[in-house]
Formats: C-alpha cells, structure tokens, sequence
C-alpha cells in the first residue's frame, strides 16, 4: 500500500446519460438495449396524479416492456418506506429498477435494489463500500433539479429511531441509465424547485472547495466514497454554479419558462457529477441530524446552511469563493480576493432570499437546546469532516449552528 502523497484521482458516474427536452421519448430503446423485460416504477402519489407518471410507462408499455409501479416513495423516505417497496418488488420480480422522481424516490428505488439483490436489511449497507457486489440495473429519471442522483453513488433514507438521515455509498449504486428530460420538471411546485436547486448549488460549491485530491488523507489504492476536489470536479461544478446563477429564480417564478428548467436539469446533473466524486462535506453532515429531526427537505436544510459553512470555509478558500461570485454574477472586477470572496457568500445569501429559502435554524423550529446535539452527530461522520477544506472541530460545528440559529 502506497503511503506518498496522492497523485492521482478517479471519476465515474452513470453508465449512459440521455438529456434533453424530449429525452423520454428514447427511454423504452434504451431499456432494450440493456436486455430488460419487466420493471418496477418506484414513484409517489403527487407525481402519479400530475400526469408525470404517464409518459414513462408509455415508453415502457411502447418498447414491450411489462411495468409494475410502487407509489409508495414519500419525501425523505425512511426506513419502512424501503421496507413496503421491497416487499412489493418482491411480488413483482423485475429485471430493473427505475426511480422517477426527486431524490427521494431516486434513492428508494437504489436501496431496493440493492435488498432485493443481496437481502437483509437497509442499516447493513450504511456508510460506504457495504454493498458485496451489482445490484439490479438502476435507471433513474429526475422529475426534480437538485440532488443529482441520477448520476450518483449515494442513497439517503431517514433513520427515524435515531432521528438522522443516513446514507449508503457505492459504485453499485450509480445508475445504468440515467434520462434526464426537462420537460418532465414543468410541474415541479414553485418550493420543491426552490429546495432542489439551492440543494444542487450546495453539491457544486462544496464539490469545489473540498479538500484538493492531493491533500486526502487516504492512499491512492485504497477505495474510498468521494476523491477530493480535482480538475475535472471543477470544471463541472463551475458550469454548475453558473447555469444556478442564470436559471433558478427564474425556474421558480416562472414554472413554465423551458430555458430555464432545461438550465437547472444539466446544472443539476453536472453538480452531482461533481460531488459524488470530489465530496460534499460539513453542509451534509450539519443538515443530515438537524433535518432528521427538524423535518425540513434535504435541500432547504442544505440551502440554510451553506452560507454560513462557507464562512467558516472562507480563511482557506478565498480564491474559490472570489471565483464563484463571478460565477453567480457579481461584478469582482477590481476586487481583492478577500473582498470578491465576501460577495460570493452575499449572492449565495440573496439568492436563498430570492427563492424562498428559510435563513435561520429558528425559522423551521430549530432550538438553543438542540444544537449541541446536531454538531455532536454530524462531527461523528468523520467521512465528511476530513473532506472539508478546513477540518472542524465539534465545537466548530456547534459554533456554526448558534450562528445560524
């Protein structure tokens, strides 16, 4: 085993990506060609009455294909939510399983392939590399811009025992085909977009100004979940930021705007191309407690927190932030490091505003009494902690979580 410095860094994401406006339409050729018969649809009651549901298993029915659907996926699905669809999937027998909808489905639609492939249950395969071997293949088909887990090694349930959400990482877990439609997020509520693309522009930053791939604390050859920040990330997450920048309060105020839905659908995809390779980090860690027992969506609690972690970030990270405010459309010509970097945690703050997004912990019932608590648990995901530029110590995190409050 090597012990020198990292020289190297790797990337992956899923096995075919289609994208575009009217990219449905290729979804049952496609499926074919990965010599499938019978799949199961893991989905949710609103999407099934909004009519999103109907072109999907068109595609399906029209390619030959025999279609079961679950509608059982719920946001922040937990643990017996993963129960019921294995069950279900079980009485069906499919070949695939497809996740149509947010993250949330998405990553229900993961965790059943991996229990009904290999068996037990969803905490046996929690934290990273606890996956034995391939799983059913995974087709994913966003209905929401955000979470980027159509291109992901990561599934998130709700541990509601333990009030935490929890993930499960593995390249198992990356989708054979991910089809990326824009036209299938026309019908995303003004709150769910706001949530999702504040949750995107969180993968994309973090992505950025995690700690550089040289700097990991973890042998080239050994396996590990996230690779550190690293050229290609960058370049991934840039375009990310920037298309956040053009297209998300447009997308919210205007639902029906098509440049600006297919604008959050390829930064939605590039930042989780980004952050399930570089890293996500203390925004994750800090939001997986606090939302568990807050109840907030995964991307409001991302979204609330992420200014404030990147003033925490911002003594190491100066030259990135100066960058990432040009990005989100200041104006830093002229301006030192320090003083552009201090307009890009103004912009990512005026554009939570812009969209909705709640600006302290209190707002969404948080209290005093519970943030020792919440930085106890997130400084315990060590994974995430030693991806951050500035590594934390609990106390850190705590102070992070008072002055949000």
């Amino acid at each position: 085993m090597s012990n020198g410095p990292r020289t190297t860094w790797n990337f992956y994401t899923a096995g075919r990506l289609i994208f575009g406006r009217g990219a449905i339409n290729q979804l049952g050729a496609a499926a074919v060609r990965l010599n499938i018969s019978r799949v199961m649809v893991v989905t949710d009651p609103a999407l099934v009455s909004a009519g999103v549901l109907d072109p999907v298993e068109a595609a399906f029915t029209g390619a030959g294909l025999k279609v079961s659907v679950f509608d059982g996926g719920e946001p922040e699905p937990s643990l017996i939510a993963a129960a019921a669809a294995v069950r279900f999937a079980q009485g069906c027998q499919p070949d695939a399983i497809v996740g149509l909808g947010g993250g949330s489905n998405m990553d229900l639609a993961k965790i059943t392939a991996v229990l009904l492939t290999h068996g037990g249950e969803p905490d046996s395969y929690f934290g990273f590399d606890n996956v034995p071997g391939p799983v059913l293949p995974l087709i994913c088909i966003p209905t929401t811009s955000g979470t980027g887990s159509e291109v992901s090694h990561a599934a998130v349930l709700t541990d509601t025992a333990n009030a935490i959400k929890v993930s499960t990482l593995s390249s198992h877990l990356r989708p054979r085909l991910a089809v990326v439609d824009p036209m299938l997020t026309v019908s995303c509520p003004a709150k769910a977009t706001a949530d999702s693309g504040i949750d995107a522009l969180t993968h994309a930053i973090e992505a950025c100004t995690a700690v550089d791939y040289t700097e990991l604390a973890i042998p080239a050859d050994e396996d590990c979940p996230y690779d550190g920040r690293n050229p290609l990330g960058d370049c991934l997450a840039d375009r990310a930021i920037q298309l956040i920048g053009q297209h998300l309060v447009t997308a919210v105020r205007e639902p029906e705007n098509l440049d600006a839905r297919e604008g959050m659908s390829l930064a939605s995809t590039l930042a989780g191309m980004a952050f399930s390779n570089c890293a996500v980090a203390v925004v994750h860690a800090l939001e997986y407690p606090l939302g568990g027992v807050l109840h907030c969506s995964h991307g409001a609690g991302n979204g609330l927190l992420l200014p404030y972690v990147m003033r925490f970030n911002l003594p190491v990270r100066k030259s990135e932030f100066a960058r990432i405010a040009g990005l989100l459309g200041e104006n830093i010509q002229g301006l030192t490091d320090d003083e552009a970097a201090e307009r890009a945690i103004v912009a990512v703050e005026q554009l939570r505003k812009d969209v909705g997004i709640p600006n302290r912990i209190s707002d969404i019932g948080g209290t005093a009494e519970q943030l020792p608590e919440f930085a106890k648990k997130a400084f315990a995901i060590k994974r995430l902690m030693s991806l951050n530029a500035r590594e934390p110590a609990e106390q850190d995190l705590l102070e992070i979580l008072q002055t949000a409050l």
